[in-house]
């Protein structure tokens, strides 16, 4: 989409323009409108604007003058001039200024779809070999590869729920060709016990002692899935340092040589082995969260009589997935007793087919309550950390056992949330302010965040403004600036592919902002810059 403003001082043309742009065929969307060139050079300050239709003659700054600071200021924003027969001169100033094309007045709707058609056709193609040639560069970079995993990492947590980020997402990684393949997990990773078996020294067989073995097994598995690529994809999540985790499109057969293969060069290089969990198939990428969480149980429950344990709990997610929707919506609800029995009808069910069905039952409950403790950033202790300690499971053999186990997790979680209720406006606003930390990369506005923590966007713009201290736009522009600069400091990307990275979107826009926030263009900040851009 690119986005377009409407510059005339006469409102009723104005409008009158806008209703014969056919926006949605030409891919475009509405930047607002400008009575004057001050007003509009005000819009593209504030904002990413891309085409530019504008009137010659107007009061305050008339078209002539808003061209050439256009030109100076936003050189890629594509300008399209209207003007009369009886102002030529304007036209000739039009191209003076490299106006992308001129009109005359009356316009015709098929002459000004016409004249826009073959701009955007023209940005595509420019837009295309920009991008072509700055991917192989970023593809070389660390930075892309944290971001790929990154964005992994939340494609297997269920943290995108727009389609459209996840395409452009995995558009944007190299993804597209994962989109509907039928895919597998593995997890793997070192218990206490791969350790003491191996005949590690007594000093190391302590609780840390897979610690000491994480980074050399992560770059074992991380040169596996390099070698495999690019049929395979290796990532971390932070909420279990010691486990790896893969992602692959080759079949089941493959896999399990593949982890035969990672537990040989571990034992080889390390002096002993992984255990390792292989996850059922799943396709799409909306079913990567139930994958992801396949080859985890796996992982938990392969050393122990359940792994095998009636086939009939291989599926055990998909009977409950609306029954952990009602779970999920009381516990965000602060319905503690209508929790309990939700889950204990779960439990017991889960009991009534098989041992291993009533543990997965466990961890896929235990899952949906550290996803609400992580948003709330509230930390679990180390005996409620269920994946550090798969046999505590083990030892929940029974309903009322392990309901009080997950009900004594969501009584913790109620309690923090309502600790955060009482304290209003303010842990929403961090909420908020974290969720931007964490999306900037992303196409944000007020609107969608504001929809997002269930506030009308006016009152939540200036509820943001009160609490932070500064405008939704400032803040944002400043959180992508600061990973902007970390770019310019640590990496040789160029200005269009540091301003897609962070969400400027635009290199003229981002050096506009730049400038004005720094007082140097970002390529002068670079040379000044310690680092001087490392590789």
């Amino acid at each position: 989409m690119y986005r377009l403003l409407i510059v005339d001082d006469e409102p009723e043309i104005r409008e009158g323009l806008r209703l014969k742009i056919d926006a949605e065929r030409l891919g475009l969307d509405w930047a607002g409108e400008a009575s004057n060139g001050i007003e509009a050079l005000e819009k593209l300050e504030e904002e990413l604007i891309d085409i530019v239709v504008t009137d010659m003659n107007m009061p305050v700054m008339d078209g002539v003058s808003f061209l050439e600071t256009c030109r100076e200021r936003y050189p890629d924003v594509r300008v399209v001039v209207i003007t009369g027969y009886e102002d030529f001169q304007y036209a000739r100033a039009a191209l003076r200024n490299q106006a992308s094309d001129y009109l005359l007045k009356p316009v015709a709707r098929d002459e000004l779809n016409g004249v826009l058609a073959k701009l955007t056709a023209a940005m595509d193609a420019e837009r295309k070999k920009r991008e072509q040639e700055a991917k192989t560069r970023w593809e070389l970079t660390q930075y892309y590869k944290e971001m790929k995993e990154h964005f992994i990492l939340r494609l297997v947590k269920g943290d995108l729920d727009r389609e459209q980020t996840v395409l452009d997402g995995a558009g944007r990684f190299g993804l597209e060709d994962w989109a509907e393949r039928d895919v597998r997990f593995l997890t793997a990773g070192f218990r206490e016990r791969d350790v003491r078996a191996a005949g590690a020294d007594s000093e190391s067989a302590t609780a840390g002692a897979p610690e000491l073995f994480r980074l050399p097994f992560e770059r074992i598995c991380r040169q596996r899935a390099a070698a495999a690529a690019p049929a395979c994809e290796a990532f971390r999540d932070p909420n279990y340092p010691g486990l790896m985790h893969f992602v692959t499109w080759e079949d089941e057969e493959w896999l399990n040589r593949f982890a035969e293969d990672l537990r040989e060069q571990s034992r080889a290089a390390l002096g002993f082995e992984p255990t390792a969990g292989l996850s059922r198939s799943v396709s799409g990428f909306r079913q990567w969260k139930e994958g992801y969480l396949s080859s985890l149980l796996a992982w938990n429950l392969s050393e122990s009589e359940l792994a095998g344990d009636d086939r009939r709990a291989e599926n055990a997610l998909e009977p409950t997935d609306e029954e952990m929707s009602v779970a999920s919506r009381h516990l965000a609800k602060g319905e503690q007793d209508a929790f309990d029995r939700t889950v204990r009808h779960l439990l017991q069910e889960a009991l009534a087919v098989s041992p291993a069905r009533f543990v997965k039952v466990i961890f896929q409950v235990y899952l949906l309550l550290e996803a609400a403790a992580n948003e709330l950033r509230l930390r679990l202790d180390s005996s409620e950390q269920l994946w550090l300690r798969p046999e505590m499971a083990l030892a929940l053999d029974n309903v009322d056992k392990a309901g009080a186990f997950l009900g004594g997790i969501a009584r913790k979680i109620g309690r923090r949330r309502q600790a955060e209720a009482d304290g209003g406006d303010l842990s929403l606003i961090e909420n908020a302010r974290q969720y931007i930390q964490d999306n900037y990369m992303s196409d944000l506005n007020l609107t969608q965040i504001a929809e997002r923590f269930n506030y009308n966007a006016s009152y939540f713009s200036e509820l943001f403004k009160n609490k932070v201290g500064k405008t939704f736009i400032q803040y944002l522009t400043e959180v992508r600036m600061a990973q902007a600069v970390r770019l310019l400091e640590t990496t040789q990307l160029g200005l269009w592919d540091i301003s897609e990275l962070t969400g400027f979107g635009s290199a003229s826009y981002f050096s506009s902002k730049f400038k004005r926030m720094y007082g140097m263009s970002p390529s002068d900040y670079r040379q000044q810059a310690p680092g001087k851009g490392k590789a």
